[in-house]
């Protein structure tokens, strides 16, 4: 009887944490996690339930209801979730920073397959996502969401977490800081292409017979990925400083 309430108990851990877990991989920005097979994403959930094993759980089967079970599933699931949107915002910044260069610099016009998505999308934006998502491992970031899981295990135990008034403030904050970070990183580039926009305007009222629409296309293009270029080497310093602020915004939400 004992070895049976076990099973069922580590059975609701197991469960548990892996609602926990899925929420957050929905929106967690790994390269090409959204656009792999269905049960390879599933395995890579149960896998990463799996390493927290140490940390699961022990729910009182005596007590334990199919009403009770269902809240705390949707407990987890929604604890997941401000995880994985907090840790996704981190990779839309640098994604809405190359839609606002690749719009105003004409790359919107030649459109390339998102790995993630499978929709058609500009060239930067999926060149872009690909170097966040890199990012991402790259700084060890995924390894930190890892230690905030185990911690959040024993600081939010089943059936605990509440989508409060202060939790959803944080995750506001975290999208201002996203629109503030994604302007930054853009604004060398969009200020750049105004004065060239300028200058084939200055060059169209002293020769009205040049063909400003066949040349501003190549001279944008060209100014846009040689600013890019010279501002790529902030881009680790820029996701590392936002990976910081995300990193204490979600400590915060599960407690430390």
């Amino acid at each position: 009887m004992q070895g049976e309430t076990l099973t069922v108990s580590l059975l609701c851990g197991f469960l548990l944490v892996l609602a926990r877990v899925a929420g957050t991989f929905v929106f967690v920005p790994l390269p090409g996690i959204r656009s792999g097979p269905e049960p390879v994403r599933a395995v890579l959930a149960i896998s990463f339930t799996l390493t927290l094993f140490s940390r699961w759980p022990m729910v009182p089967v005596g007590e334990l209801t199919m009403g009770r079970m269902t809240g705390w599933l949707l407990c987890e699931v929604t604890l997941g979730l401000t995880i994985g949107i907090a840790v996704g915002l981190l990779a839309e910044a640098f994604l809405l920073a190359a839609q606002m260069i690749g719009l105003q610099a004409g790359y919107a016009y030649a459109s390339a397959v998102d790995p993630a998505t499978q929709a058609d999308s500009s060239v930067l934006l999926v060149m872009v996502q690909l170097i966040a998502g890199l990012l991402f491992l790259a700084l060890g970031l995924d390894r930190e969401i890892v230690r905030i899981f185990a911690r959040s295990l024993e600081t939010q135990p089943p059936g605990t977490f509440l989508l409060t008034r202060p939790t959803a403030e944080v995750i506001i904050r975290l999208a201002g800081s996203m629109f503030s970070t994604a302007l930054r990183l853009a604004m060398p580039a969009l200020a750049l292409l105004i004065l060239v926009d300028l200058g084939l305007a200055l060059l169209g009222r002293l020769n009205a017979q040049l063909q400003l629409l066949t040349l501003a296309f190549p001279v944008k293009m060209l100014a846009a990925i040689g600013m890019l270029a010279w501002i790529s080497v902030l881009f680790p310093m820029v996701y590392r400083g936002s990976g910081r602020e995300m990193l204490d915004a979600i400590r915060g939400v599960v407690g430390r």
